[in-house]
């Protein structure tokens, strides 16, 4: 946490400059994703060599999930994933879902807890590809997604993301606002899957101490709060980069607040992060490249 009340991930500057995005855009869907991928390793690069922060947080991290010394190899490595990630978006929102190949797993316990009309709360982290799980619920119909998330840190991406496809800003749900809770309610009530990310503080919120990789972390409680009010299933979400073009998704349950009385909610939230931490922590360690924190996850002051 530094100083003001902020997390550190609020306080670093934003590299995502909207006229580079747009380059890269262009240069993406008129020549293709071969030639694109190219000029991701200048990007890589330049990240690697000037933004020695990000750098000591990657080996921080690196070195707990790998359970080894994470050399500057391995610093790329991981740039470069999160770079590769960033540069899909460019044809997953544009439906170019046929470039991919996209493995799905678990999606049919998923279906089948949907099959009332009901919606489901996907609780994810910054770990692989958001729009990899978007690219499968527009392609294959039927699945509609809706995202709960922080807009302010990332607000240039998301501007150049709705200039490539309008259609990629369509069911977000801005957070901090007094009728958030009411739209998710309303989007699960129409059948939505309604996703967030669990892996980030907004500086006042309430954190609970869990174990993550060895070491205690800090992780917010309030997307737990909302699940166990909204009374709803919820199921871990990732959506894993392999490499080329591959991408991995995976949907695992981890609680059902629909039947949890007011008693007995503590006790089933702590439950339901547990389960959300060790989820979190078996996927990194498998592939530990997709984790997308370029902070000082671990600090607490």
């Amino acid at each position: 946490m530094s100083e003001g009340g902020q997390p550190d991930w609020m306080q670093q500057e934003e590299r995502s400059h909207a006229l580079v995005l747009r380059f890269m855009v262009w240069l993406s869907l008129t020549f293709g994703r071969r030639l694109g991928r190219v000029v991701l390793h200048f990007i890589t690069a330049y990240f690697v060599l000037f933004a020695p922060s990000a750098r000591r947080a990657s080996r921080h991290y690196l070195e707990r999930a790998l359970g080894r010394h994470a050399g500057w190899r391995d610093g790329y490595r991981h740039v470069l994933s999160f770079a590769s990630t960033i540069h899909d978006r460019v044809y997953l929102l544009n439906d170019r879902f046929k470039d991919f190949d996209i493995q799905v797993f678990g999606q049919q316990t998923l279906r089948e807890s949907l099959a009332g009309g009901e919606g489901a709360l996907l609780i994810g982290a910054h770990l692989g590809s958001f729009e990899a799980l978007r690219a499968v619920g527009w392609g294959a119909g039927g699945l509609k997604v809706a995202m709960l998330m922080y807009e302010d840190n990332a607000r240039k991406l998301n501007a150049s993301l709705a200039a490539i496809n309008p259609k990629a800003m369509q069911d977000i749900i801005p957070l901090g606002r007094m009728e958030s809770m009411l739209e998710v309610r309303d989007k699960l009530d129409q059948g939505y899957m309604v996703g967030m990310l669990a892996d980030r503080t907004l500086g006042d919120d309430a954190v609970t101490m869990i174990d993550f990789l060895g070491h205690p972390a800090p992780f917010p409680v309030g997307p737990w709060r909302l699940a166990a009010m909204l009374k709803r299933p919820v199921y871990f979400m990732t959506g894993l980069y392999m490499g080329g073009n591959r991408y991995e998704l995976h949907f695992e349950p981890l609680a059902d607040f629909s039947h949890v009385e007011r008693a007995g909610r503590q006790v089933a939230i702590e439950q339901a992060m547990a389960n959300y931490v060790g989820c979190l922590e078996r996927h990194c360690r498998r592939q530990p490249y997709n984790w997308f924190n370029f902070f000082n996850f671990w600090r607490t002051k």
